[in-house]
């Protein structure tokens, strides 16, 4: 993602991870789902971390946009026989983005799937609420930090372009 966003990443230079938090988990993040907020998703967030994370949150934007657009109509099924298709899927994830906007203090209402032009309009107002300067706090009553907003946004649309592509394969 760091490629795609354009951001200097050079996974060579990694030597490790390094655990800085750890949280209690539930039956959501049993499922994968960063559903909880973590202590350092409510610090401080300068421009330019700001601008970082919001470059990121858009290349994962771009991401899933390319894998739809290049899947077939009907996906193949899930083990259990079910799962939604491409358009149920796209529709799912702008859904779940007008949420998340609120969480952003947004009222953002999700633009149809086939209006790119309302899409990049709606996701440019997320990202410019995204690119701002943070104290840490949510910037809504009932909202999400900055940070945790960003890492909900951009892992929702990364997980449903992983399942696109793993379903779009039909050898499975």
């Amino acid at each position: 993602m760091a490629k795609r966003a354009k951001l200097p990443f050079d996974p060579r230079t990694v030597r490790g991870v390094r655990v800085v938090e750890r949280i209690p988990g539930s039956a959501n993040t049993d499922f994968g789902v960063p559903h909880e907020i973590s202590k350092r998703d409510t610090t401080r967030l300068s421009a330019a971390g700001a601008k970082r994370m919001a470059a990121l949150v858009k290349a994962a934007w771009d991401l899933f946009d390319e894998v739809a657009a290049s899947a077939p109509a009907e996906l193949r099924k899930g083990p259990r026989g079910g799962g939604r298709d491409r358009d149920k899927m796209i529709d799912h994830v702008l859904g779940a983005d007008e949420i998340y906007a609120r969480k952003l203090g947004l009222r953002l209402s999700a633009p149809p799937r086939a209006d790119r032009a309302a899409i990049r309009a709606f996701r440019a107002a997320v990202i410019e609420a995204l690119e701002k300067p943070s104290s840490g706090a949510p910037p809504s009553e009932k909202g999400w930090p900055q940070r945790y907003a960003a890492r909900r946004i951009a892992w929702h649309a990364l997980d449903h372009a992983w399942e696109i592509e793993d379903r779009s394969d039909p050898t499975g």
